[in-house]
This record gives structure tokens, C-alpha cells and sequence, in this order.
């Protein structure tokens, strides 16, 4: 994430370049009119697109061609090449498309094509009005999508939290570190959604559904009709039932304003306890680190990162964070926090001026339960992310649909996933019938470590290390009974693309229940 222009490199496609250096089903990396692009063959088709993926500022020219789409090594968004679209999440925007004609042997970009707004669909089942319940990003891309699609109806999306939707993964990363400012955080400004003609209502609780009705109970007496609905309500931070949980120095990570909070308190702390060793948990406490703020983190567990990412990755992430000067306190928990220490059932006391609690998230279900809506740990949704009750649609941390690489159903905590989700069921209030096929994906960075995981295994019996670990350059395979389920790779993004390629043909050859997607 920079704001600094990358130099352009490779050849100047304007002034023309041989065919028979753009490779089949590749790509070239080179410029035009000051714009670093790409050119990729498909036979006798051409293609020109913009570099730079719209979510990081990925190069593209790294990632991988999938048919007649891009993706991005980072965080495995992916861009048509025939139009420049982002197709899925993280993604929002696309990126440019430009015309390419071939004269004498030679490949010429000559200008940028210009999209046209897509027309709304015809179908005679697209619901009079679409409302949206909830204002993460599951939210945020099915609202998008919708204006994408052509629906020219009204969009509304209730959130309960106090700004826009917002790069999540962000607050645990570079925003607490102090190295990315508040105004990156937004995924969009104030000024998209009036322009697309999406009412986005800050702070609104929704407490009922009426699903014979179709309409909503808002939390101050009103009233709200919608055609068709998507819950994306997402999931609630755990918290401590302890003495001293709810103390003003004692602070949990979900939204924005727990982002803000947490940073505020930050800049004035020494010394730090960290309750939790998730994920997010050893984010905040390498964030921290890079304040110079003494760090200490708490786990129940014995193994860091055992179940998940298996105990030699486990080892080495302690050991990283040791170096940085994080001390662990493994196989315990806290029994109680004051105004100056944690104290745990070890019997140790850690002095703490700040407390991050980061001990899991609980999906926020109760509305989906008063609405009668079929549960199973989660909203139970088809392929298609369509609830039990007709014209209600679930996406995010609520849903648990089935997952066409095992026939289980499973329920993912991503944030990519979260919003591929939110963009299929968008799709599907228009009437497309979508299957969600993608292949769950998600990233950590730690200090200088960098870790993608595509797949989904909640339970493996084998993890096999191509690589060196400790040089930061191998690929994890997560099996089970023989069965590849998951994958992660630390500093090999290729391979991570190519793992989520081998995953999708997979789903596709398992009688046609999925698709590779683009």
C-alpha cells in the first residue's frame, strides 16, 4: 500500500511490439501513454490491461493467467482481461483496459477502451428493492456488485457500526503499527456511495424480520420494506468474563472505532499483554512491537498455532517473535486484570498499561434466529448462499454453506471470503444463479514474515514442508487421509496461485458440483 509510482518497465507497447514475444496464454509486462500494462495472447485474441492491482498495488505481472483473467500474487484478486473488471475480492475497482491492434507482425496499444455501464437485467424475478444488513465488506461488495450488475433499484445497507466499511485486516496490520494512515482505511469515500445510489445508514441496529411481511424492525420504532435481503451481519469479538475485562484500558479489535481506540492507546503504552495467541493476536503484538511497546501474550494452548498451521510453523513463529522481543505465556489463561496487571492461573502477574484482548469472534446470529432462518453453527445456506426462507440470502462470518471440495458444510471466518461472498449473493438476488465455488484465502504478516493459506482444513493428519522454513521460502500441503485440503506458503506466491488453480480443477472434476472460477 504506497502512494509512490512505481518506474515503468519493459517495452513501450505504443511504439509496437513483435507477436511472438507476447507468450500464449502469458503475459508481458511494458507501458503505454505513461500507464505500466499488460499484454497476454489467447490465440488470435489480444488483451491489454492495467498492472497494478487495485487492492495493495499487487504486480500483476507476477501473478498468474487463469483463462481470460489475471490474478494478483498477493492477495489472489482477480481481473478480466477482456474488460479490466475486478471479478472477485479483495478487489473493488478494476483496472484500466486498453485496445491493441496487430499490424505487420506486431502487437500496438492504441488507446484505453471505455466500459459502458452494464444495462439492468431483464429477468422478471429481480426484486423491486434490495436492503443489506450489515456494513462490512461481505456487505460492502454485494452492494457494489448490485451497481455493477445494472440493478438500478434501491440499495440499502444497514450497519451498526460508525463509519463506512473499512479495510479490516488493516487495523491488526499496518494501521495499529502507525505506518498506515486512518484515511486508507475506507474502502470506498462518502462520495461512491452517493454517486452509486447506495443509502448506507451509519449506526442502525436492526432488532426483527418479518419474512412474510418482507420487512425489517429497526431498533428506534421504525419500519423498513425490502423486495429482497442479505444478512451479512459478520461476528462479534469474544469477550473475557473476568474481573476487570471491561476496564477502559482493556481493548477488543472488530471495527474501525475499536481500530482507533486501540491505536489512540497505543501511542502511550509501555507495556503491553496480549490475550490470545490467534492470528490477530500475534498481529497486535508484532503492531505493537514496532511502537517499541513491551509485549507480553497470553495462550491456552502449549503449541502456538498448532491446530492451524501445524507445530513446526508454530515453533517458528514463536521464535520470530521472540527475537522481536515478544514473551510468551503458553498452556495458561488470565484470571483477572487491574489497573496496572494481568494475572494468570500460573500465578504469574504482568504488569500492563494496555490489555488487547483477541481470543476469537462469535457469528452474529440472533437475528437470523428470530427470523426462523435454518441454523447449523451458522445461517445454513445452498451453493447458491440462499437461506432457508425464500428471497433472504446470508454471506460473511454467519454463513455455512457446502463446500464443494469435501460435500462438508463449513463456515470461514475470512475477510476474502466474506467479500467473494458478498459479490455471489449479490449476483444471485439478481436471479443469476451462482454458484459460490471459490476457494477460501487468507493472509498474515508478522514482522517481515508473510504467510497465504488457501483452502480450508479444520482437521489434518499430515503437513509436509517443501522448503526452508526458516529462510521464509516453502509451501505447507495440509492433508487429510491422503486428501490435500489446504495450503500454505510463505514467500512463494506463484505456488500459492497455482495451489488455488489445482484446488478449483479438482472441485470440477468431482461431478461438476464446481467450477474453476475466473
Amino acid at each position: 500500500m504506497s502512494d509512490t509510482p512505481t518506474p515503468l518497465q519493459g517495452d513501450d507497447f505504443a511504439a509496437g511490439i513483435a507477436l511472438d514475444r507476447i507468450p500464449e496464454g502469458g503475459m508481458l509486462l511494458g507501458h503505454a501513454f505513461g500507464e505500466a500494462l499488460l499484454l497476454s495472447r489467447h490465440g488470435d485474441e489480444l488483451f491489454a490491461v492495467g498492472a497494478t492491482c487495485t487492492h495493495y498495488g499487487g504486480p500483476l505481472a507476477e501473478g498468474l493467467v487463469v483463462g481470460d483473467t489475471v490474478r494478483c500474487p498477493w492477495h489472489h484478486a482477480a481481473f478480466s482481461l477482456r474488460t479490466g473488471e475486478a471479478l472477485r475480492a479483495p478487489a473493488l475497482g478494476g483496472v484500466g483496459c486498453w485496445q491493441v491492434e496487430q499490424r505487420a507482425g506486431k502487437a500496438y496499444v492504441t488507446g484505453k477502451r471505455m466500459a459502458g455501464p452494464k444495462s439492468g437485467s431483464a429477468n422478471a424475478g429481480i426484486p423491486e428493492s434490495i436492503v443489506i444488513v450489515g456494513g462490512g465488506t461481505a456487505g460492502q461488495a454485494a452492494a457494489e456488485t448490485l451497481r455493477r450488475e445494472g440493478y438500478a433499484g434501491p440499495v440499502t445497507m444497514l450497519s451498526s457500526d460508525t463509519h463506512l466499511p473499512c479495510d479490516r485486516p488493516n487495523l491488526s496490520k499496518n494501521f495499529l503499527a502507525g505506518t498506515a494512515p486512518a484515511e486508507w482505511l475506507s474502502l470506498r469515500p462518502a462520495e461512491f456511495y452517493q454517486e452509486q445510489n447506495i443509502d448506507v445508514r451509519l449506526a442502525t441496529q436492526v432488532v426483527g424480520i418479518d419474512p412474510a411481511q418482507r420487512q425489517l424492525q429497526l431498533a428506534d420504532g421504525s419500519r423498513l420494506a425490502y423486495g429482497a435481503l442479505l444478512l451479512a451481519t459478520g461476528a462479534e469479538p469474544v469477550r473475557l468474563d473476568l474481573p476487570g475485562a471491561h476496564l477502559p484500558h482493556v481493548h477488543v479489535l472488530r471495527t474501525q472505532a475499536d481500530g482507533e481506540a486501540l491505536a489512540t492507546a497505543a501511542e502511550g503504552a509501555k507495556r503491553a499483554v496480549v490475550i490470545g495467541a490467534s492470528f490477530i493476536g500475534l498481529e497486535v503484538a508484532a503492531s505493537l512491537r514496532a511502537r517499541n511497546i513491551e509485549v507480553h501474550v497470553v495462550g491456552r494452548e502449549s503449541v502456538l498455532m498448532e491446530k492451524v498451521l501445524g507445530p513446526q510453523v508454530g515453533a517458528y513463529l514463536k521464535a520470530l517473535h521472540e527475537r522481536h522481543g515478544v514473551v510468551f505465556h503458553l498452556g495458561t489463561d488470565p484470571v483477572g486484570i487491574d489497573a496496572q496487571a494481568v494475572r494468570l492461573r500460573s500465578g504469574e502477574i504482568l504488569p500492563a498499561d494496555l490489555v488487547v484482548v483477541g481470543v476469537g469472534v462469535r457469528p452474529a446470529l440472533a437475528l437470523a434466529e428470530q427470523a426462523g432462518l435454518a441454523m447449523d453453527r451458522g445461517v445454513a445456506v445452498d451453493e447458491y448462499l440462499q437461506t432457508s426462507v425464500p428471497g433472504i440470502y446470508a454471506a460473511g462470518d454467519i454463513a455455512r454453506w457446502p463446500d464443494p471440495a469435501t460435500g462438508e458444510r463449513i463456515r470461514v471466518e475470512h475477510w476474502v471470503v466474506a467479500g467473494r461472498q458478498g459479490q455471489t449473493a449479490a449476483r444471485n438476488l439478481l436471479g443469476q444463479r451462482e454458484r459460490f465455488d471459490a476457494v477460501p484465502f487468507f493472509w498474515t504478516e508478522q514482522y517481515d514474515f508473510a504467510l497465504a493459506y488457501v483452502g480450508h482444513a479444520e482437521g489434518w493428519d499430515e503437513a509436509l514442508i517443501d522448503g526452508d522454513l526458516e529462510q521464509q521460502d516453502c509451501r505447507i500441503t495440509y492433508r487429510r487421509t491422503g486428501k490435500e485440503l489446504a495450503v500454505a506458503v510463505v514467500h512463494r506466491d506463484l505456488d500459492g496461485l497455482h495451489a488455488e488453480v489445482e484446488m478449483e480443477r479438482a472441485m470440477a472434476s468431482q461431478g461438476g458440483k464446481a467450477k474453476a472460477t475466473p
